[in-house]
């Protein structure tokens, strides 16, 4: 049966590039996909959002093969689709806590980090996804499961060794020199009776107690990646994401205060203004 173009929905073409926070933004007459990060491969992503294109035009043409009114059957197909599932569109903010609270209403998901998101892979609807469409096997399905789980694990306890060697080999040298050389001046200033010397005592005491700060939470994650990890590669990386991270989070905001508090020619690392927009 021929298509009669005028029962067919209408839907306008935006030619511009509407919005730009979307993670799948439509551009006019196609959408594009703009979440993956920058060390991860396109290739994983791509095999899911292909998988679940397949099964939709699979759902598609299974309901449109046997039809005996074409025109009205697609146009009742494209009606309801679009009622099931327009919950996911917004053409808000999606970077915006707006979104966050609006999608919590429409009853979606919000996987904030890997432990969170990586599970799915492995859940029921996901295993019979990609079983049925011959993309991966079960097993080739917990054995990716159980290789991303294991490589976060990794990253992140290589990366919170690296932020204790650079904190103890690097900050608190830095730290402590610009210390000694106030503390010098200081006693210079008080030696002389008649200098005003609130600059430096302010400072002084601030680095001082930053500088305790950092100390104690240098400590909590040393001991935290000493900490015994047991159970499932789950919980391991629960672990790391709950113990371990969370501590590197707490010693980062302490790093980042001295570092608006230590003197340029002390600190030893380049600020993101040098590294982004220095030429030397």
């Amino acid at each position: 049966m021929e298509i009669g173009v005028s029962v067919l929905p209408h839907f306008p073409k935006d030619t511009t590039d509407r919005n730009r926070t979307s993670p799948f933004a439509f551009t006019g007459n196609k959408f594009e996909f703009r979440m993956v990060g920058s060390a991860f491969s396109i290739g994983g992503p791509n095999i899911v959002l292909n998988t679940i294109v397949a099964e939709s035009l699979r759902q598609f043409a299974d309901s449109l093969e046997k039809s005996k009114n074409f025109n009205g059957d697609i146009a009742a197909l494209v009606k309801k689709t679009i009622s099931e599932h327009k919950r996911i569109i917004f053409n808000g903010n999606n970077y915006a806590e707006e979104w966050v609270i609006e999608a919590q209403k429409r009853g979606l998901s919000n996987l904030k980090t890997t432990v969170d998101a990586l599970p799915e892979f492995i859940s029921k609807k996901s295993i019979e996804l990609f079983t049925k469409h011959h993309v991966f096997t079960e097993t080739e399905l917990h054995s990716r499961y159980e290789i991303l789980m294991e490589a976060y694990c990794k990253t992140i306890n290589i990366e919170a060794l690296t932020m204790v060697d650079m904190v103890k080999r690097d900050i608190i040298p830095a730290c402590v020199d610009y210390q000694k050389d106030l503390t010098k001046l200081l006693t210079q200033k008080k030696a002389l009776g008649y200098y005003d010397s609130s600059l430096e005592e302010n400072l002084i005491g601030n680095i001082s107690k930053l500088s305790a700060s950092l100390l104690t939470k240098l400590s909590a994650l040393e001991s935290a990646l000493l900490e015994t990890k047991e159970g499932d590669i789950a919980a391991h990386a629960r672990f790391y994401r709950e113990k371990v991270f969370t501590a590197m989070q707490e010693l980062r905001l302490d790093v980042d205060g001295l570092e608006t508090l230590v003197a340029k020619k002390y600190w030893p690392f380049p600020t993101y203004g040098q590294m982004l927009f220095s030429v030397i």
